[in-house]
Parts: structure tokens; C-alpha cells; sequence
């Protein structure tokens, strides 16, 4: 969901001379220069619909509306944030720094929030009998799991021929397979997988051209019918399909549907991406720095929903009436983008972004490689 990527470099305050070389610090500012500031865009407004999808939760059963917008939101913003995770995949290799980088920015979060998750439930919630298993990822945590598996798996789906209809055989697969079960989120892992794969095989041209003028003018009839489809949909429809985790059958559906949600539900989450990215700033914004931080939003900003839900301040009758629920979504996005902040980064960056030297052997290729770039 999330490209780990490193911040881009800030300056100095001034009168603070820089701990860093001349030529060093010049090197380093021109590859933040070389940042996209769409992707860092299309990054901060996913993570923001992603936690006002999750404020909507305990709200949306008291109305149609909400839980039409729910459903459409959904359809797209998973999706996006992994294409844009497969896009940023496309240079993953079995190198030493690029598997320390894997196990420092995607394994080691998902242990220590894995933990987090239950220990923070046996507390707020007073709950201590709540598990912790590193198997059975809690909440959020299965994106990080999912990100593992598939990065792990990139040079094979740069290798073989066919790779996108590969994947979405094996979406096929896992949606008629109950037996899976709940280890590591399997179902998630398999189903979501196309649209990693898809980003994997896109070029930085496919998305220019869903930036297009015409494009724009198209996205809007069209998010405007995902609106009205998503609405008649609400009573007709399991909402349980767009999370992808679960089988035909855990979802009291006959077997072939499984296969038939799955391309429906690839296309039309294709179509609402292309909108979405369609709308996406291409220009530097005041939130555009805040995309280098949404792993972090997206992690910690579960620790609010979730003391809402335990503590019950979801329960109050006028957050369920119109007004009540656009407050919660402000507040919700809001929060999310204090989270992306440099200083929430800084606070947590020990637990999400570990260097973990001791962890790792020194590696010779690598060692050449600094010496190389610092002249010596």
C-alpha cells in the first residue's frame, strides 16, 4: 500500500551549518528534487479516504447514503495505494541493502503493531484474554503482510510471461477457497494481488495518461454513477466483497460467484482508480511532503478509531445524523494528516523505519558502492 520511501531532505534552519559534505548534501537534494510530486499526492489523499473509511465504519448502518459513499471509497482506495506500491517495486531485487530495507520498513512494523493492536485492546478495552499472534494479522496490520509476500514474489512476476493474468487466476483461486483460512490474511494477500502485479508492469506514461484533460472531464459522470450504483447496491449487496477476505463461500454466496466478483470487481476498481488518479494534483501542494509519511498515518491512526469503538464515542446519536458523521470525517482526516507530520515521523521512526546495523552483516557490494560515491 505503502512506497517506503525516505523523505525528502530538509533544509536547514537558518544560521545552522549542514553536518553534511558540499557535494554530498547537492546529491541529496537533487534526488529529492527528482520526487513526483503526484505520487506523493495520489499517497496522502489514499491514506486520508483510508481513515475516513474506517471512522465511517460504525457509522454507516444508520444510513443508506453513508454506506453507499462507504462502498464506492472502497472499491478504490486500496487498489490505488497498491498499484502505486507495485509501481514503486519495479527496481526489487534480492540485493542485501533492498531485503534489509524489506525486514527494517515492512517486517519489523508489522511485529511490533501486531503486538501493539492486542495489548492496546486488553487495555482500553479491558480485554485480557486478547491474543497476540503473529499469524493472524490484526486490523491493519495484513497490508504489511501482503507488502512482504509481494515483494518477496516481484522477481517472479517480472520473469514470467503473461504476469497480470497469472495473478488474477490465483485472485480466481483463493475466492473459491475457504480452506485458505485466516493465517497471515491469505485471502487478502491473493486476492489484492493483481493490482500489485499491475503496478509492477506500469510505466510512468500510463499514468500521464490518466492525468489527461479528457480523462478529468470523464471522471466525473463516472465516479457520479459509482455514487448511484454503490447506492441501490447497499441492501442488494454484501459489503464483505470489497475487503477480499473471504471466500465465495464464507460469504454465503455459491462458488462461482467468486470468479465473476472478482473480475467485476477488478474492472470496476480500475475504472474508480483511473478517476481518482485522474484528479490527483500534479504540482507541489501544502500535503504533498506528508505522502513520504502515510505509512505512518495509516498505522497509528487505528489506535483512534479503535478507542472510539471501545470507549463508545461512536455511540452518541448526533454523530449518527448528517452533521454528526461529516464532523467525524473531518476530524478523521484531520488526524490522519497529523500523523503524516514530521515530528509524529520523527517520534516514531526508532519502531518504523530501524536502521538495525546490528542486525545485519556488512555487506561488501555495498560497502564498494559508498566508496564509489564519496569519490574515495
Amino acid at each position: 500500500m505503502f512506497h517506503a520511501a525516505s523523505p525528502p531532505a530538509q533544509s536547514q534552519a537558518p544560521g545552522v551549518p549542514s553536518p553534511r559534505s558540499p557535494e554530498k548534501q547537492q546529491r541529496q537534494n537533487t534526488r529529492a528534487d527528482k520526487r513526483d510530486a503526484f505520487f506523493d499526492n495520489a499517497k496522502f489523499l489514499a491514506i486520508v479516504l483510508v481513515a475516513v473509511g474506517h471512522a465511517w465504519e460504525p457509522l454507516k448502518g444508520d444510513s443508506r447514503i453513508l454506506e453507499g459513499l462507504y462502498m464506492a471509497v472502497y472499491a478504490f482506495h486500496m487498489p490505488a495505494f497498491i498499484i502505486i506500491s507495485g509501481f514503486f517495486s519495479r527496481s526489487f531485487d534480492m540485493r542485501p541493502d533492498r531485503l534489509r530495507r524489506l525486514i527494517t520498513g515492512v517486517a519489523v512494523p508489522y511485529i511490533v503493531f501486531e503486538t501493539a493492536y492486542p495489548l492496546f485492546k486488553r487495555v482500553i478495552d479491558d480485554d485480557p484474554g486478547m491474543d497476540i499472534s503473529l499469524l493472524d494479522p490484526w486490523y491493519l496490520t495484513w497490508f504489511l503482510v501482503a507488502l512482504f509476500v509481494w515483494r518477496l514474489t516481484t522477481p517472479i512476476w517480472k520473469t514470467i510471461r503473461r504476469p497480470l493474468p497469472v495473478a488474477l487466476g490465483i485472485a480466481v483461486l483463493a475466492s473459491v477457497t475457504p480452506a485458505i483460512g485466516d493465517d497471515l490474511d491469505l485471502q487478502r494477500v491473493l486476492q489484492f494481488l493483481p493490482f500489485f502485479v499491475l503496478g509492477l508492469h506500469m510505466r510512468a506514461e500510463h499514468f500521464q495518461w490518466v492525468r489527461r484533460r479528457a480523462v478529468r472531464v470523464l471522471s466525473v459522470p463516472v465516479f457520479a454513477l459509482a455514487l448511484a450504483v454503490s447506492w441501490w447496491s447497499v441492501p442488494r449487496m454484501n459489503t464483505g466483497w470489497f475487503y477480499h477476505r473471504d471466500s465465495a463461500q464464507e460469504l454465503g454466496a455459491p462458488w462461482w460467484t467468486g470468479p465473476v466478483m472478482v473480475f467485476a470487481l477488478f474492472g470496476c476498481s480500475l475504472v474508480l482508480t483511473a478517476c481518482f488518479f485522474a484528479w490527483v494534483p500534479r504540482r507541489h501542494m501544502w500535503f504533498t511532503a506528508l505522502g513520504a509519511g502515510t505509512l505512518y498515518g495509516y498505522l497509528l491512526h487505528g489506535f483512534v478509531v479503535k478507542a472510539g469503538d471501545y470507549r463508545g464515542w461512536f455511540d452518541h446519536d448526533w454523530l449518527h445524523r448528517p452533521l454528526g458523521q461529516i464532523v467525524v470525517t473531518v476530524l478523521a482526516a484531520a488526524g490522519v494528516t497529523l500523523l503524516c507530520t514530521s515530528p509524529v515521523r520523527r517520534l516514531f521512526r526508532a519502531v518504523m523505519e530501524p536502521e538495525m546495523k546490528w542486525a545485519f552483516r556488512r555487506d561488501p557490494a555495498q560497502a564498494a558502492r559508498e566508496r564509489q560515491k564519496a569519490g574515495v
